[in-house]
C-alpha cells in the first residue's frame, strides 16, 4: 500500500491554512508557491478536499480557500479518505477458490463461508492504521509543527505570508 503524493500536499497545505484570518481566504497559487509543488496537481486535490467537506471555495477576485471545519475535526484519516477515496486498501479477489485441488462446481463450505484468513488479516491492519490516523487531527499537527520545530521566526513568516494582502 502507498498513499499518493496528494495526501502530503493536503496534509502540508492544510497546516498551513490554519494560520490564516478567518475572513480571508488563500489560493491555490499561494500554497503552491509556499511549498513548491505543483498548482495544478495542487489544485485536483483541493477539489477532492472540497468534495469531502473539509475544506470550502471562497469565490471572488481575492477567493481560494478556507477550512470547511475546525482543525480538531479534521483528522489525517479524513484527508486520507478524501484524497485516495475511501475503497479498501485490499481487494480480496478469492483466487483459493481457484485452486487446482478444488472442485469449483462443488467448493467445500471452508472455500464460500468462511472469510478469506488473509482478507481478514488485511482488513484488520487496515482498521488498526485507520484508527490511528483518527486519533490524529489538523489542530493536532499544528500544535506540534507550531510548538515544536518551527523557529520563532520561521512561525512568524508563515503566518505572515498567508495572510498578505
Amino acid at each position: 500500500m502507498k498513499f499518493s503524493v496528494g495526501v502530503e500536499y493536503a496534509l502540508h497545505c492544510l497546516l498551513y491554512m490554519i494560520n490564516v484570518d478567518k475572513d480571508k481566504s488563500v489560493g491555490i497559487r499561494d500554497l503552491a508557491t509556499f511549498q513548491g509543488i505543483s498548482e495544478s496537481y495542487l489544485s485536483k486535490v483541493y477539489a477532492r478536499l472540497s468534495k469531502n467537506g473539509l475544506i470550502k471555495s471562497v469565490p471572488g477576485v481575492k477567493g481560494g480557500y478556507a477550512l470547511a471545519r475546525d482543525p480538531k475535526e479534521i483528522t489525517f484519516w479524513d484527508i486520507v479518505e478524501a484524497v485516495e477515496g475511501n475503497e479498501s486498501f485490499f481487494q480480496c479477489a478469492e483466487i483459493r477458490q481457484n485452486s487446482i485441488l478444488v472442485d469449483k462446481n462443488n467448493l467445500p463450505d471452508s472455500y464460500t463461508k468462511c472469510p478469506c484468513l488473509i482478507k481478514v488479516v488485511m482488513n484488520e491492519a487496515e482498521n488498526e492504521m485507520k484508527k490511528y490516523l483518527e486519533q490524529k487531527t489538523l489542530a493536532w499537527l499544528h500544535e506540534e509543527v507550531y510548538s515544536n520545530i518551527l523557529t520563532k521566526e520561521a512561525k512568524e513568516a508563515t503566518i505572515l505570508w498567508f495572510n498578505k494582502e
